[in-house]
């Protein structure tokens, strides 16, 4: 494209050369001559005077660019919009239902959705308009599959579980697995039935190798809008609001309730049946074991308000000289009160 092309699509300021083109787009330390970049933290700037792109995509309020460059709002939204452009999604190499899908007659499935290979759909399911289901996928009864969705290989949702409209969900998760509810008998443990299902709404992004358990009766529930990464453990009746994002290795345990625009760091742990308010922010590794209120910062094992945790952090840092100076102070009071009984026994 075009320097001028890529700016009147970005609604941009452009400076420089119009009829420069663009072959391809690359992170600023990285690029080359004829790719676009771009500068949206500031961190990277010292990257700028010595990048050797041909352009760069910046804020509107940036100076002192010697190369061609297209002033926006959002230098990172507007690099994805472009990235989109030059990298269209790709389509999947198979259309209509391969013959080597096995599909239970009573199942609905749209006309233009696509099937690929070895996928096994069961009885009274149902899938939406536009959704591409990729080899290996398992669909059991009664499964609902909205319109626009991506099942990528090897996705398994078990019986009755609900998806919505366009939600991608990536290779080897597993939605509606039993929940992990099992009652002491004597010396053994009894299976809890899990009556329940998975619900999962709309405009919602799943990663690959996670789980998200069946609720013991009533439903587990994503909203819509929610993002989650790689290798994530949802537990049985869960609720999680609009628009919150969790990163990889995050396990959230049974009957938690998790508010709108949350956000969970890697590796977070949660206990069961706490509530963590919209807007709260949990960062990695972290441990929390009570409900957090809305908007608030949380760190640490276990979690607590961050900038609590930060003087706990700082202090247990000096923990090595305090005991030093302990130490020290211990012997000089044992030195003082043998000189003190000396000095009685002298009287």
């Amino acid at each position: 494209m075009k320097l001028n092309q890529i700016a009147r699509e970005l609604n941009g300021e452009l400076v420089g050369d119009t009829d420069l083109v663009i072959t391809g787009l690359a992170k600023i330390e990285q690029a080359g001559p004829g790719e676009l970049t771009f500068l949206a933290n500031p961190k990277y700037s010292k990257f700028l005077k010595e990048t050797k792109a041909s352009a760069v995509l910046v804020a509107r309020d940036q100076e002192n660019i010697q190369i061609p460059h297209i002033k926006v709002d959002d230098p990172y939204l507007a690099f994805l919009i472009i990235l989109e452009k030059f990298n269209p999604p790709q389509q999947p190499n198979f259309s209509g239902t391969h013959s080597t899908a096995v599909i239970d007659p009573t199942a609905t499935i749209a006309k233009n959705a696509r099937i690929g290979p070895l996928v096994f759909i069961g009885r009274n399911v149902s899938i939406g308009e536009d959704t591409t289901i990729y080899p290996g996928c398992v669909l059991l009864d009664s499964v609902s599959i909205g319109g626009n969705c991506i099942l990528y290989p090897n996705v398994s949702i078990r019986e009755r579980c609900i998806i919505g409209d366009n939600v991608i969900i990536h290779n080897g998760t597993v939605i509606g697995s039993d929940g992990f509810g099992f009652a002491p008998v004597g010396d053994t443990y009894r299976k809890i039935p899990q009556m329940g299902i998975v619900r999962i709404e709309d405009d919602i992004e799943i990663g690959a190798n996670c789980t998200i358990d069946r609720a013991t009766l009533g439903e587990t529930i994503i909203k819509q809008g929610c993002k989650l990464d790689n290798l994530i453990q949802i537990a049985h009746n869960v609720v999680i609001e609009e628009n919150t994002v969790i990163a990889a290795q995050t396990g959230v345990s049974g009957s938690t309730k998790i508010g709108k625009n949350v956000t969970l760091a890697g590796q977070v742990g949660t206990v069961g049946h706490i509530t963590i308010g919209d807007k709260a922010i949990v960062a990695a590794k972290s441990g929390v074991s009570k409900s957090i209120p809305p908007g608030e910062v949380w760190f640490g094992y276990p979690a607590q308000q961050i900038t609590r945790q930060k003087k706990v952090e700082a202090s247990l840092r000096n923990l090595p000289e305090l005991m030093k100076r302990t130490h020290q102070l211990e012997k000089a009071l044992i030195e003082l009160e043998e000189k003190l009984k000396k000095n009685e026994r002298g009287k």
